[in-house]
């Protein structure tokens, strides 16, 4: 997404020398962490800056920051998922009443697994010469190096929305402005066991390799 591509430091054995294939091989094999799966210790106060450091470094047309962060820990987790639950009770009266308090338990403790939940909120300009739809990309952007860096530190992490991302009162209840959406509720602590692999893209299926519609086919 950045207006001008930067050139990288070329070495032997390719982009940044055998940093750039440590990377590589990280990216291969970064894997969410289920939520529950997620326990103590979570990242240090030190160590949440410099994810939230990197999590800011993504591409930004026009320099707006569209985003901004949201820290739920500690305490704080357990006071979410109380006001979580009340607050969906409330929203869904209508509901039946029996599973109305199943999903109201469930709200009040979705914060709880993890020791850190990052809330990243999109907070797109319209007015901005930058489309909001590329404002947005770069919230999602954010999401993603915040979970490649708890990767990159040994933490598990996973990325996650549901109601809370889009309840007008859990809006109002962490905060949110008019105008700003829930891109991503990260979630980042330690896996209680290594998540298994799963099923990936054919990439033959999803890769294309465009030519000109009167072009000659290749040899």
């Amino acid at each position: 997404m950045d207006n001008q591509a930067t050139d990288a430091v070329m070495t032997p054995d390719g982009p940044q020398g055998g940093a750039g294939e440590a990377l590589l091989a990280l990216l291969e094999t970064r894997r969410s962490v289920g939520m529950t799966m997620l326990t103590e210790p979570g990242p240090s106060a030190a160590e949440l800056q410099r994810l939230l450091t990197i999590a800011a470094r993504v591409p930004d047309h026009g320099v707006l920051e569209p985003w901004r962060f949201i820290v739920v820990e500690g305490q704080a987790r357990f006071d979410a998922g109380a006001r979580f639950a009340e607050l969906y009770a409330a929203e869904n009266e209508v509901m039946d009443a029996e599973k109305r308090a199943k999903f109201a338990g469930i709200m009040s403790r979705v914060f709880t697994y993890a020791p850190v939940i990052v809330i990243v909120v999109s907070r797109s300009d319209a007015a901005a010469r930058i489309p909001s739809w590329e404002q947005d990309l770069s919230a999602g952007a954010a999401c993603m190096n915040l979970l490649t860096a708890a990767h990159a530190i040994g933490f598990g992490a996973t990325w996650l929305t549901g109601w809370a991302a889009y309840s007008p009162g859990a809006h109002a209840l962490l905060g949110l402005v008019p105008g700003e959406r829930v891109a991503g509720i990260v979630h980042i602590g330690t896996a209680k066991e290594p998540p298994a692999e799963r099923k990936r893209p054919d990439l033959a299926a999803i890769a294309t390799w465009w030519q000109a519609p009167d072009a000659a086919p290749a040899a």
